[in-house]
């Protein structure tokens, strides 16, 4: 094994420190006994939860981006190692691992873990059920497909709406583009086209190479002061595209822009998608949670009129890596689009397996997390986050507004980007990475994002134990780094 670098280490939990314990922790068995209680596998998972724990716990100590990227050996040994080797190696990963838990963590759409959803993590590992098919995972199966429906009614999609659990947002916006396809009868069109924002996701421009279309099929069409697609310039261009006969597979808007968090006007872009019978998707990765909360639901009026959402509740909620849903207003298209036949599988006896459900064949029962992380927060505790990070978007803004020098970019979420007025795109670069230096010198992670031609620096303000003497300290930081004259 290569030599660990130098590195401040926490102390590993008490009841390894015993001889007893290490001796009874080296005989742990490669699979769990099935025959009744394995007291060696209940210890290593109690050890293995304490450092984990130890290691949220310490993590305002440090800094969200470590000092060291750290890696002990990789290759297996010729014998397996015992219990507290593994631990051992564990622990030298979580040392040089980025640490969301830190309140100086502002850098991505990447908040502090949900404590339910972490147990729940544990338990779908354990449970190591197969959402292939319903014999694979009876409950779990019926647990994902209710909570899909109550999710896509909660966003105002219907009675009849549902969808699909996905590894992440680019996998459920691709999902929700080969639906739209498939439902226009578009397949073997090879001249199809997609219209979206400039701001829009850049798992779109995967897509279009995932499904065969070039990477001019993805039309890209300009946003407004506010980071919003422009409704006046996405009904020219449809006027212009049925003119020509070129087919529109779908229009996207975006509810949460990467950079700002904008919205786009999504009442309006639906009544376009309407008048041409055109298929609205709205990648809502970012701002979909937000239409959970009654005093919220205004920033995404017409979020209801989609005929799919991607939403991610991973970057806002605290549900663990990863949580993505595709919802439509008719699930049943998911099936039409992806169902092959499973001939090694009994016959569902619900709707549909969940491998027909999606591009996704065996994947782990992930709304487990979701569902229980959903369950510890309740509606209340849901808003509470929501509000909040809306509350530290509007304070930092507050902040950074008072020097005339500084010009903001956010949106009616919970993101803000900002630059220094009149900087080159050199000057801009310069700034940004000096000024990110100074921050993380002080414990203070935010990212440095190339949006219109100039780094910016940007907040994500989702992390609940971000304080006002935080976002205070920061602001300080990046006035006193702006560039004078």
């Amino acid at each position: 094994m290569a030599s660990a670098p130098s590195v401040q280490r926490f102390p590993l939990a008490p009841a390894l420190t015993g001889a007893a314990e290490l001796s009874s922790l080296t005989e742990l068995s490669n699979f769990a006994a099935p025959a009744g209680l394995d007291p060696q596998l209940e210890r290593f998972l109690h050890q293995a939860s304490s450092l984990l724990c130890q290691w949220l716990g310490q993590a305002e100590s440090g800094s969200p981006l470590p000092a060291l990227s750290v890696l002990p050996a990789v290759e297996p040994e010729f014998d397996g190692l015992p219990a507290e080797r593994l631990l051992a190696d564990l622990q030298l990963v979580m040392e040089g691992a980025f640490n969301p838990n830190h309140p100086g963590a502002l850098a991505h759409l990447d908040p502090p873990p949900l404590a339910a959803s972490i147990a729940a993590d544990l338990i779908c590992a354990g449970l190591n059920n197969n959402l292939l098919a319903e014999e694979l995972s009876p409950s779990l199966t019926r647990l994902e497909r209710s909570l899909c429906s109550w999710l896509a009614q909660q966003f105002g999609l219907g009675d009849q709406a549902g969808g699909v659990a996905a590894s992440g947002g680019s996998l459920s916006n691709l999902m929700a583009l080969v639906t739209a396809r498939r439902s226009r009868g578009l397949g073997c069109r090879a001249d199809a086209v997609v219209l979206c924002s400039a701001d829009a996701h850049v798992s779109f421009d995967k897509a279009m190479a995932v499904m065969g279309l070039p990477a001019e099929a993805l039309i890209r069409l300009p946003v407004d002061a506010q980071g919003q697609l422009e409704a006046a310039a996405l009904a020219e261009r449809l006027d212009q595209l049925a003119a020509a006969g070129i087919p529109v597979l779908a229009v996207v808007a975006t509810a949460g822009t990467t950079v700002r968090g904008a919205i786009d006007p999504l009442t309006a872009i639906a009544a376009l998608c309407r008048r041409h019978g055109h298929w609205l998707h709205v990648d809502g990765a970012i701002g979909a949670v937000f239409a959970l909360v009654p005093l919220q639901r205004q920033r995404l009026l017409g979020l209801e009129l989609a005929d799919s959402i991607t939403v991610n509740p991973q970057k806002l909620l605290g549900i663990t890596k990863t949580s993505s849903l595709l919802l439509l207003a008719e699930p049943a298209l998911l099936q039409a689009a992806f169902a092959t036949g499973l001939p090694y599988m009994e016959p569902s006896w619900g709707a549909s397996h969940g491998g027909e459900s999606g591009l996704q064949g065996s994947r782990p029962a992930e709304i487990l997390k979701l569902w229980l992380g959903l369950r510890q927060l309740g509606l209340a505790g849901i808003a509470a986050l929501v509000d909040g990070a809306i509350q530290r978007r509007r304070q930092l803004a507050s902040l950074l507004a008072v020097d005339p020098r500084l010009e903001l970019l956010g949106g009616p979420l919970h993101l803000l980007a900002f630059r220094p007025r009149g900087l080159d795109p050199q000057g801009a670069e310069d700034w940004s990475s000096r000024t990110r230096q100074a921050l993380l010198a002080e414990q203070l992670m935010l990212s440095r994002p190339w949006y219109q031609g100039h780094h910016h620096l940007k907040a994500v303000l989702g992390n609940p134990h971000t304080q006002t003497s935080h976002l205070e300290r920061l602001a300080r930081i990046v006035q006193e780094n702006l560039p004078h004259g």
